[in-house]
């Protein structure tokens, strides 16, 4: 079914069209949250309360921009409004927030790791986790998106109301970042 007349029969309050919106949606927001809270539990939360606000809010979307941008808005939004609340509680010990730890795409039985490579991998998460801890907020989302997301700067700018120019200074200053934040720490480690 369209996604215009998807949203049409949502704002008419059709559970049947929410229902396979939220099917078609739901992986899509689920790992925008994962990637920003590094916690399937809360992303699983947050994606929830992402349709519920859809449902609730389905008046307000202009169709300006695709609907996906929208979706991706208003996840990154809560997800992050998720953070600083629980920031706020202090119940995070650790920044290590912004991409979980399972992969997009399952890996091939026949192209499983061995185990001294997929020590060597473990390894390379941490640093990276490590890495994306330290960058500001905004550069990691940028960063997040546009790798693991593979969406494009003109996308990021809609999503996170930014200019283009600026989504690319965010992500190229957090590449340079990343680049010597992970060199410091396999020199340390």
């Amino acid at each position: 079914m369209d996604d215009k007349i998807l949203l049409n029969k949502i704002a008419d309050r059709d559970e049947e069209a929410f229902r396979i919106f939220v099917e078609k949606y739901h992986k899509l927001v689920l790992n925008v949250c994962n990637n920003i809270l590094n916690n399937f539990d809360d992303a699983m939360d947050i994606s929830q309360e992402v349709f519920i606000k859809i449902y609730e809010s389905i008046e307000s979307f202009r169709g300006d921009a695709k609907i996906t941008t929208w979706l991706y808005r208003i996840a990154v939004n809560k997800s992050l409004n998720h953070l600083r609340s629980v920031k706020k509680r202090n119940r995070f010990t650790s920044l290590d927030l912004i991409f979980g730890n399972e992969s997009k795409t399952p890996v091939p039985e026949d192209q499983e790791l061995k185990p001294g490579e997929n020590i060597e991998l473990e390894e390379n998460k941490k640093a990276l986790y490590f890495a994306l801890s330290k960058l500001p907020k905004k550069q990691s989302v940028a960063v997040s998106l546009s790798y693991f997301e593979d969406l494009s700067y003109k996308e990021i700018s809609e999503i996170m109301t930014i200019s283009v120019t600026e989504v690319g200074v965010l992500i190229n200053r957090g590449k340079k970042k990343l680049h010597k934040i992970i060199t410091e720490y396999y020199q340390k480690n």
